[in-house]
């Protein structure tokens, strides 16, 4: 059961190709005209279902790429030192100094420290690939728009460890602080064997731990349907933040560059699509004709 069709003042349907100004919606429910430019935009705006082919190619690739131009960001070492300490006078300055008490506090627990490395150097990859992964299977029309956005946070992380190298607390000349991997010899360190030759230790700001992080946590807390699940959604990015200040590999304040190019993301993604990304249909709806 659908409306009526509309009626012309002599009581007939009334044919949308008569009109001299007939007008499709987007998914947006924006009335868009017939020109390209908006033909190109609900095109744009329409969900499609995700081929999972492309999606493995265009995260392979995309991770292929980032390592490489990450790698390939100048590693500034006597630049980036000097920025880590502007960072952590800045936030003594302020009294948010905490990052060392906190790695040293965390340390002092060695099965704690050793669960919260093997946390930062796994976990940021599977969680964010899984709910990758869920979003394909739950949420096929949502997919496309959400993936853009951690794709768009990576890409403005790039530009920020080109623009502004920045040494990790841990290796902060005087500063005191505690190196974990090194400390507790577990897997993962970047700066030991033939890590240290691929991987810039300089970009950390802003931190992708937290970008991404923060992605998953909105992502599953807005969509999902169990209470606990939505609440672990909401503790993750938290949880994030204490490893990486524990683990002496970010300050605080690359936490807040994460979340402010997860942020920028989210915008330029409601400007793409004409609304939240979560608002996007659940299911892929046929392309308009």
């Amino acid at each position: 059961m659908g409306e009526p069709p509309a009626k012309t003042t002599k009581g007939q349907p009334a044919d949308p190709s008569q009109s001299s100004g007939s007008t499709i919606a987007d998914p947006a429910g924006h009335r868009t005209g017939g020109s390209l430019r908006h033909r190109l935009i609900t095109r744009i705006r329409t969900p499609r279902s995700p081929r999972l082919w492309f999606e493995v190619l265009l995260i392979g690739v995309s991770y292929w790429l980032y390592s490489q131009i990450r790698n390939a960001v100048p590693q500034e070492r006597t630049v980036a030192l000097a920025h880590a300490s502007d960072v952590w006078d800045f936030e003594r300055s302020i009294g948010l100094g905490v990052e060392h008490a906190i790695n040293h506090g965390v340390n002092s627990v060695t099965w704690l420290i050793v669960v919260m490395n093997y946390f930062y150097s796994t976990l940021h990859f599977i969680v964010t690939i899984s709910v990758l992964a869920w979003l394909y299977l739950n949420h096929p029309g949502r997919y496309g728009p959400a993936r853009t956005v951690v794709f768009m946070t990576t890409w403005l992380a790039l530009l920020g460890f080109w623009l502004f190298p920045l040494a990790p607390p841990r290796l902060l000349r005087g500063g005191g602080f505690i190196d974990t991997v090194r400390e507790h010899h577990t897997w993962g360190s970047v700066d030991q064997g033939k890590l240290s030759k691929v991987s810039n230790q300089f970009a950390a700001m802003p931190s992708l731990h937290i970008g991404w992080s923060l992605w998953c946590g909105i992502t599953v807390a807005t969509l999902a349907a169990p209470l606990f699940v939505r609440i672990l959604a909401g503790l993750y990015p938290a949880l994030t933040l204490l490893v990486i200040i524990s683990t002496g590999n970010h300050f605080w304040l690359d936490a807040v560059g994460g979340a402010f190019v997860l942020g920028v993301a989210y915008t330029l993604a409601y400007l793409v699509y004409g609304r939240w990304v979560y608002r996007m249909p659940r299911y892929p709806q046929p392309a308009p004709g």
